[in-house]
């Protein structure tokens, strides 16, 4: 970070530059990521003390620490403008008069043991007398720009000293001219009411436990006319006040929860006071990439971009294993085998976890990383463990397992009669890579097509290597084409080639539920573009009830029985199906499918799903992504489903059908609710 003196802060901030330096004398930090209508401080913030004045303190650093306003800083670092203190309130006050800043007594304490010399009591209120003409110079700069500001002066208070029922957060009103500031003030104290922490019951209330007395709000209220300055507390509910051990998770929830109380207020000031008259909420975030995500999002790429789970998991003899299974009449067990693992799943884990996700301001953005990352240390627990027993355990904990509800809704579908003749399966597997690449062609894609001897699969899309493989073994029918190529192309494909386009690499690596939100988007692809007959839902079906008997029984034997003679499959379909789930030792993907597709058709009968496409992401971000887009954080995607565009329009049945399949729990692989 820089260091840079008051007059060069001062110059920076007369031109309207954005910039993000620490004082020379390291007593405030100054972000300013682009002007806003909004200031936000946290001005107790910082516990630094300078070693002239331990030999005069009578409190120890415990002491000092308790009544300070850890965090404060944090739970602001997601806005554009923030100015923070980083000294003790022990070294000086902030919020109170220069000729009070300096404690004799605090909280009924004595600090000084013997009174601090004069020298050094100027020492402290010069740097008072700095921290203020820069706040001068923010706020004059802002309503320069736009006719008004409003300052958020944000502190935390010990709930220990106050009854169980003190609101988490008290706004202090006292100095507020309430006549000409009330509907904002309302609208904040709406906002915080509407944070949600877990365990935690939330209210807002004004002037309870404070009431907003500081000087930080009388100096501002002296010198700008136009210039409203909220000073908010909240309670210490994210730490122990004793120890001041933090609650991380719980601290998490407060900041996502501010950044939108904080960014809702301030567009409601911006429309309702300054010049700004259409500003939106997204409007008060900033539109810089933080390049500590740059930063961690090029770590995290080096290191996991070559794990790609079905290069491990796909067996590399089934061919073989196949004769030998049809040669003895089903009696043979296969024996697959697979690749071996290529990484130090030690020393990946210890790398994943080394990754300095902290210094993501964002928390929005910041439990995205770390969710992926937590995501990608259960992937390596299930590529280690491929072909053991042990495996399925590990995919039960990576992708869940069919509840109830799937297999309620995999019966109910099998239940349908039939609505069209079979299709004849005459194309070679060369016809249909010509067909492909035509395909690929038709929609601008730049990508490769070729034919793969060892996939499990009809087709596949590779992201590392952006190639379609088709599976050199297949016959296909034209349908089968149609629909492999609005699913591979139309949907794995276009997402591979969108996040190649991102200015983060996460989006190529996979989001937690990339896999039900990739498959799920790819079969409403198949059906809006017409290419979903019943058989192929169907096929879903029995994928569900395949896993189901994987993990009932444990016994290839039995589930190709089961697919074969109860399921009445063709036996290759039955073989290629019962590899699917019992690959690696007990794969429990395929339920997914079936799961994925209804989400996504629910979510996109209630909301515009298209950037979801903007790479492998998972349902549960959407709110998050269409805010980084929103922001001109990330891109647009460039390539959409042709069936999101302009859907096609189904047959009565089939249309029941798909909205009949009846919402179901969530997959162990999306995150918790992401608040954007």
């Amino acid at each position: 970070m820089l260091h840079l003196s008051e007059q060069e802060i001062l110059r920076r901030i007369r031109l309207g530059e954005a910039f993000e330096c620490q004082a020379e004398d390291g007593s405030f930090t100054l972000k300013v990521e682009e002007y806003t209508p909004a200031i936000y401080t946290a001005i107790h913030d910082g516990h630094q003390f300078r070693s002239s004045l331990e030999k005069y303190s009578l409190l120890n650093e415990a002491e000092r620490y308790q009544e300070e306003d850890p965090f404060t800083g944090e739970m602001i670092q997601a806005m554009p403008i923030t100015l923070i203190g980083m000294d003790s309130r022990y070294e000086y006050d902030l919020n109170r008069p220069v000729a009070t800043c300096v404690y004799k007594k605090a909280w009924g304490k004595q600090v000084w043991h013997k009174p601090i010399s004069a020298r050094q009591r100027q020492l402290s209120i010069e740097k008072h007398k700095r921290f203020y003409r820069i706040l001068d110079a923010l706020i004059e700069k802002v309503e320069q720009l736009y006719g008004a500001c409003i300052v958020f002066d944000m502190h935390s208070y010990n709930g220990f000293r106050q009854s169980e029922s003190a609101p988490v957060f008290n706004l202090g009103i006292e100095q507020v001219d309430m006549d000409r500031w009330q509907r904002v003030v309302k609208r904040f104290e709406r906002q915080l009411n509407n944070i949600t922490l877990q365990g935690i019951p939330v209210r807002t209330a004004s002037n309870e436990v404070f009431y907003g007395r500081g000087y930080l709000i009388a100096h501002t209220n002296s010198r700008f006319e136009n210039t409203l300055v909220i000073p908010c507390e909240v309670k210490k509910v994210f730490m122990d006040e004793h120890t001041g051990e933090v609650f991380r998770l719980l601290l998490d929830e407060l900041k996502e929860g501010l950044k939108h109380s904080l960014s809702d207020t301030a567009a409601f000031f911006a429309r309702n006071h300054t010049r700004r008259a259409s500003a939106k909420r997204l409007d008060m975030l900033s539109s810089q990439l933080d390049p500590a995500i740059r930063k961690l999002d090029q770590a995290l790429y080096q290191l996991a971009r070559d794990l790609e789970t079905l290069y491990y998991i796909n067996p590399i003899n089934v061919t073989q294993e196949k004769r030998r299974f049809f040669s003895k009449k089903g009696s043979y067990r296969p024996v697959f085998r697979y690749r071996p693992l290529d990484i130090d799943p030690y020393h990946f884990r210890e790398q994943l976890y080394r990754l300095p996700v902290d210094e993501i301001r964002d928390p929005g953005i910041q439990q995205m990383y770390r969710q992926t990352i937590d995501m990608l240390s259960s992937k390596i627990d299930l590529l280690v463990h491929s072909g053991s027993e042990q495996f399925v355990y590990s995919s039960l904990k990576y992708y869940g397992e069919p509840s109830m509800e799937d297999e309620a809704n995999a019966h109910f579908l099998l239940h349908a009669a039939g609505l069209e003749e079979a299709e004849e399966k005459t194309i070679t597997a060369e016809e249909a890579c010509v067909y492909f690449r035509q395909c690929a062609s038709d929609w601008g894609m730049d990508c490769k097509v070729e034919l793969n001897h060892r996939l499990v699969a009809g087709a596949m899309v590779s992201d590392r290597k952006k190639a379609l493989y088709v599976n050199a073994n297949n016959h296909f029918s034209q349908g089968q084409l149609q629909a492999l190529a609005h699913h591979e192309l139309g949907v794995h494909m276009a997402t591979t080639l969108n996040a190649r386009q991102q200015p983060l690499r996460i989006f190529s690596l996979g989001l937690p539920g990339n896999t039900m939100t990739q498959e799920g988007l790819a079969i409403l692809n198949e059906f809006h573009t017409g290419n979903l007959p019943l058989k192929r839902l169907q096929n879903l079906a029995h994928r569900v009830l395949a896993v189901k008997a994987m993990l009932n029984h444990g016994d290839f034997h039995h589930t190709f029985n089961y697919l074969y003679e109860e399921m009445k499959l063709g036996q290759d379909s039955a073989f290629s199906m019962a590899v699917r789930v019992h690959r690696g030792g007990g794969f429990t993907k395929d339920y997914l499918y079936l799961r994925g597709v209804s989400e996504a058709l629910r979510l996109s009968q209630t909301r515009d799903i298209r950037n979801l496409y903007i790479g492998k992401t998972g349902f549960a971000y959407l709110p998050l992504i269409d805010e980084m887009i929103e922001r001109g954080i990330l891109n647009k995607p460039q390539f959409v489903a042709e069936g999101l565009i302009s859907p096609h329009q189904n047959s009565e049945v089939l249309t029941y059908l798909m909205m009949s399949v009846r919402p179901t729990a969530p997959a162990t692989e999306p995150p918790p609710k992401l608040c954007a």
